[in-house]
């Protein structure tokens, strides 16, 4: 989904099309490992919409890993998707306000094993 338009007319066809991983379908202790255009982000799902970042900024900072919430993802302006962690073509907004590059490639490694790429 490179090049998104970002018309709200658009955005709002997009968002019904999506291959995102939903903030309600993560259980505590389930990853989520997120590939930008220029990092990988490590995310530990903890409780009560909390999460463990590592990676990317994270790392470059010397925070890794942080215990942070998402606030959801872009297209890269104002207009953010709250109910998800990840999406790819999007960005991802974390509670401290970081925001990624473009998101190429989204791993679910879920708790029992099982897993789901997007």
């Amino acid at each position: 989904m490179a090049g998104l338009d970002r018309t709200l007319g658009t955005i709002t066809e997009q968002a019904g099309r999506l291959k995102e991983v939903r903030k309600k379908e993560l259980t505590s202790g389930d990853w989520v490992v997120v590939t930008t255009l220029n990092s990988t982000y490590s995310i530990r799902v903890l409780e009560s919409d909390r999460y463990s970042i590592s990676g990317g900024w994270f790392d470059n900072e010397g925070l890794s890993p942080l215990r942070t919430t998402i606030t959801g993802c872009t297209w890269g302006g104002s207009a953010i998707k709250l109910d998800i962690v990840a999406a790819c073509g999007l960005h991802l907004e974390f509670g401290n306000r970081v925001v990624t590059s473009a998101i190429q490639k989204v791993c679910v490694i879920r708790v029992g094993g099982e897993y789901t790429v997007n």
